[in-house]
C-alpha cells in the first residue's frame, strides 16, 4: 500500500512543474502575499515541488529493500539527457495553456500517463539534490531504472546493497 501511494506521489511530483510554469506565466500571486512582490509568490510556487521532492526521499526509505550485486550489472547508461525532450515538451505545453480549466485537463492527462506507465519516475528536481538517473542492464538481460547519487561509469564497479524498490523496474539508491 505504501508503495502504491508513493508511486502516486512520485507521478505528481514529476508533473507538477507544469502547474508552476503556468502560474508564473500567468503572473499569479498568492493572496496572503499581495502586499509583497509577486516574485515572492513565484518563489513559493517553485519551492513547493522542491519541498515535495525532498519529502519523497523520506517516504522512499519506508519502501521494500532490495539489492543489486556489482557482478549482475553488465551495462550502465546515463539517462538524464533522455528525459530532457519530455520536460521541454511539458514546459511548452504549460506555456501554451490559456486558462485554468485547460491546465487542469492537461495536467490530469499527463499525470495519468506518467502514473500508468509506471516504468520510470523521472523528476528533474532530483538533480538539484545530487541524484542521477541510470539505465542498468543486468545479466538476466533486464533493463532497470536506477536513481542514485553515485557516479556510475562502467558495469561491475559498484554494487547496490541499499536499494528501495519503487516498482519491478525502478529503484532508488540511498547509499
Amino acid at each position: 500500500m505504501v508503495n502504491f501511494l508513493y508511486r502516486i506521489f512520485l507521478a505528481f511530483n514529476s508533473t507538477f512543474l507544469i502547474v508552476v510554469i503556468y502560474l508564473i506565466k500567468e503572473k499569479y500571486s498568492l493572496n496572503f502575499l499581495k502586499d509583497y512582490s509577486i516574485y515572492l509568490s513565484w518563489l513559493l510556487f517553485i519551492l513547493i515541488p522542491i519541498l515535495l521532492t525532498r519529502l519523497s526521499f523520506g517516504i522512499a526509505k519506508t519502501l521494500a529493500n532490495d539489492s543489486l550485486s556489482n557482478t549482475s550489472v553488465v551495462e550502465v547508461e546515463l539517462a538524464n539527457n533522455s528525459f530532457l525532450p519530455t520536460y521541454l515538451g511539458y514546459f511548452f505545453v504549460s506555456l501554451g495553456v490559456s486558462d485554468i480549466p485547460t491546465l487542469i485537463v492537461v495536467f490530469i492527462i499527463i499525470y495519468l500517463f506518467t502514473f500508468l506507465s509506471q516504468s520510470l519516475y523521472f523528476n528533474p528536481i532530483f538533480l538539484l539534490f545530487g541524484y542521477q538517473f541510470y539505465f542498468l542492464k543486468t545479466t538476466s538481460n533486464i533493463k532497470v531504472f536506477l536513481i542514485s547519487k553515485k557516479e556510475l561509469k562502467k558495469p561491475g564497479d559498484d554494487g547496490f546493497s541499499n536499494l528501495k524498490r519503487i516498482n519491478n523496474y525502478t529503484f532508488i539508491d540511498f547509499e
